[in-house]
């Protein structure tokens, strides 16, 4: 009888965590009978490398240490497997539970359930909500389907500057950025980078959608103090839009722009199929008025509607 995966699971967990010395895939085979009966080299070596994968995605911070004969070996150790006593209580628990649910990205999807479970191996209690017993028509999700988002997540967190290709709006044809990163903020739906752009030596904001290529990352430390998370969040709502400085009024298609009639002011509606709203008018609105194409026309003031002339214009060209 074929022996469980599960079982070979473990008795792979318990040879790299009662080890001392890093342990060859020769002899990890030698010690796990699954291994043992795998027919040939290639069949096991697929079967351990899975198996090595689905250790880590559970959690296992697994080391890969070269000997001196220039030989791979491998090795849990416990201290790097170990928590402290966890004292959250049941509401700390759900909470961590509905954000570890949060993420549609597959890479933090694997992450967020390996420490829910090393968290609730060290003792966390389960959450006793609705969130886990009963299914919902409504579930928590940030969507990230930009490609520049996990590297730009990872050099935020190692502070680490980055060069990109960036493509305003309103321009035909992208930019060369070198930034400094300092966080990333999802407002409405969109991601943006908050750094500092070393080529106009002040602060920028990246929508991340904007951007074109690869992001590469660069040697060398920041040259601009890192401000603190309030201020990059307020600096972020402020160059999406959140911050409103004026009133703009527009023309919307009735039937249509809901996520606008929801920030209107007032509203007057027509009898012509057009309704007439006033809105808040921040740095932003033109490019957020864009996206609703020939549902909006823009009445005042003669600078927004220049502003989103310009950015329809540049979308026509390509």
């Amino acid at each position: 009888m074929a022996i469980a995966k599960s079982e070979r699971l473990m008795n792979l967990a318990l040879c790299l965590l009662g080890t001392r010395r890093p342990l060859s895939k020769r002899e990890l085979r030698g010690s796990i009978e699954a291994y043992l009966e795998a027919s040939g080299d290639d069949a096991f070596n697929r079967m351990f490398e899975r198996d090595k994968d689905d250790l880590r995605e559970l959690g296992l911070v697994i080391e890969t240490v070269e000997n001196l004969e220039g030989e791979t070996g491998y090795l849990a150790r416990r201290d790097s497997n170990r928590l402290p006593p966890i004292t959250l209580d049941a509401e700390e628990a759900a909470a961590l539970g509905l954000a570890a649910k949060v993420w549609q990205q597959a890479r933090l999807a694997g992450a967020a359930s390996g420490a829910l479970q090393k968290l609730r191996a060290a003792g966390m209690p389960e959450a006793e909500d609705s969130y886990d017993t009963q299914p919902s028509a409504l579930e928590p999700r940030i969507p990230v389907h930009e490609a520049a988002f996990e590297p730009l997540m990872l050099a935020c967190r190692d502070r680490r500057p980055v060069v990109f290709d960036y493509r305003k709006a309103n321009a035909a044809r992208p930019e060369t950025r070198q930034v400094e990163p300092w966080t990333l903020e999802c407002w409405r739906g969109h991601w943006y980078l908050a750094g500092w752009d070393r080529d106009r030596g002040a602060e920028r904001v990246f929508r991340l959608s904007r951007i074109t290529g690869k992001v590469r990352s660069r040697a060398g430390a920041f040259t601009a103090p890192v401000p603190d998370v309030v201020t990059v969040r307020e600096t972020v709502e402020s160059w999406a839009g959140e911050t409103a400085t004026r009133t703009a009024r527009i023309r919307l298609r009735a039937g249509c722009g809901y996520p606008l009639r929801a920030r209107a002011l007032s509203v007057q509606e027509g009898t012509d199929g057009w309704d007439e709203l006033e809105i808040p008018y921040g740095h932003g609105l033109d490019a957020w008025l864009v996206e609703f194409g020939p549902d909006v026309v823009v009445r005042e003031p003669a600078d927004l509607r220049a502003d989103v002339m310009d950015r329809l214009r540049a979308v026509a060209k390509g």
